[in-house]
């Protein structure tokens, strides 16, 4: 069997293996969620150093799922890392994530490039960290049910012999913090900041010459568009060869709507919390707001994964959280300070740098096709250069079945697109046909 067929036999393996492990084996701190403790090394110091992107500690990441072959190891040998980052109030902040060293060769020109994986929704519990997926596929142990399901993406690009950095997002892993949920700035800063901290592991085979790809679906879409938004100022050594932004919640206003009394209800919380994380002026709208039972679930959610948030809160609807029998929209309409916080995380107001591919699933009404669709039109407009790809399936009348449904169908598509610009082929822009297209 060829290589790169065995590598990705085992991304699918890892997709859907049941790896009923625990993480206690091989750590030792006292930090638990939801019975699972969470290593030392996700503990950020008191002291962060000054540069963005900078390394603050690296320890090897055993992957669950890996072949033994004459180069090495398949797909690569992992590091575990924690780096600077800035938050959205100007802060330091400490990210955690993996990066991966592929075993395979490149076939490209040019050195070994590299991509900056953007996890999608993970959850909130720093248990489900997209790093600590790698190392247990599926973590299940009766109070939390944790789906490393970004791995399948990651070991695709390894195949194509990339290199791959995933970043855990600001808040989630780290244990210093509630993770800061579809935060624009902190999921750019935490995107392009991995870059910057992969060029630095040591052994790794990517530098400043490496031609660099960003990469992300659904939380991950919004990270990945805005940080290709943002890459021109806050990171303007980043150059970005091609930007992929799957499903990307564009407009958190009509996001908030769609996932009310969805299969993915409490996200809703995860977004709260996150709001409230990022802007400590918004707690005393929210607790105005909220009643014993939204209090609860905010509480409950904030160290929940999907898994656990589909089987506790799916389906539920935000008028049971309130004091008033509102939903979080109402309140969101009439809290003007709440409107500016959405407002200032919209995307689509600043043309990306380099070449954009923009995929919505037309049936997707959990991070509505409608606002994906918006902001591809919103960037054409302002002269990016984007490949717009509406998917389409059939409704099946479940909204997570009909958002996750494009995340797989496209997904090799996807990484091809991503990999042609990596080896330096040009992008085309199919902006003329919007008008068109569904």
């Amino acid at each position: 069997m060829p290589v790169r067929v065995r590598l990705l036999a085992t991304a699918v393996t890892a997709a859907a293996c049941l790896c009923l492990q625990t993480a206690q084996a091989t750590v030792s701190r006292a930090e638990v969620s939801r019975g699972v403790t969470i290593p030392a090394f996700y503990d950020p110091p008191a002291g962060l150093p000054t540069a963005d992107g900078a390394l603050v500690r690296t320890a090897p990441l055993p992957l669950a799922l890996s072949l033994p072959s004459l180069p090495g190891p398949l797909p690569g040998t992992a590091t575990r890392l924690m780096y600077k980052s800035t938050d959205s109030a100007g802060e330091p902040v400490a990210v955690t994530g993996a990066y991966i060293e592929p075993t395979l060769p490149w076939a490209g020109p040019g050195a070994r490039p590299l991509v900056a994986l953007a996890p999608g929704t993970m959850g909130q519990g720093d248990q489900c960290a997209a790093s600590m997926g790698l190392q247990y596929p599926l973590l299940l142990n009766g109070r939390t049910v944790s789906v490393g399901y970004e791995d399948l993406a990651i070991y695709r690009l390894l195949a194509e012999g990339v290199a791959v950095v995933v970043t855990d997002y600001v808040g989630l892993g780290a244990t210093d913090r509630l993770h800061t949920y579809v935060n624009r700035l902190d999921g750019a800063h935490a995107v392009l900041d991995a870059v910057r901290a992969a060029r630095k592991v040591p052994g790794a085979s990517v530098t400043t010459a490496s031609r660099v790809g960003l990469f992300g679906y659904s939380q991950g879409g919004g990270a990945t568009a805005a940080a290709a938004e943002l890459q021109p100022d806050y990171a303007p050594d980043v150059t970005l060869s091609g930007s992929y932004a799957g499903a990307p919640p564009a407009d958190l206003t009509a996001v908030t709507a769609a996932i009310d009394g969805s299969d993915l209800a409490g996200a809703l919380g995860w977004a709260v919390n996150g709001f409230v994380q990022s802007d400590p002026a918004l707690k005393p709208i929210v607790d105005a707001h909220l009643g014993t039972a939204g209090r609860a679930a905010l509480g409950d959610l904030a160290t929940m994964c999907v898994g656990d948030a589909l089987l506790a809160y799916g389906s539920r609807h935000s008028t049971a959280w309130t004091n008033d029998g509102s939903s979080i929209s109402d309140v969101i309409a009439g809290e003007p300070a709440l409107q500016a916080f959405l407002d200032e995380q919209r995307i689509g107001r600043t043309a990306p740098a380099g070449p954009v591919r923009l995929a919505t699933g037309v049936s997707d009404d959990l991070v509505p096709h409608a606002q994906a669709r918006q902001l591809a039109v919103d960037w054409c407009r302002e002269g990016a250069d984007v490949t717009y790809v509406p998917v389409v399936l059939p409704d099946v009348g479940r909204a997570l079945l009909n958002h996750l449904a494009p995340l797989l169908t496209d997904q090799g598509d996807a990484v091809a697109w991503l990999t042609a610009r990596l080896s330096g082929v040009p992008a085309g822009s199919n902006c003329w046909t919007m008008p068109a297209q569904p």
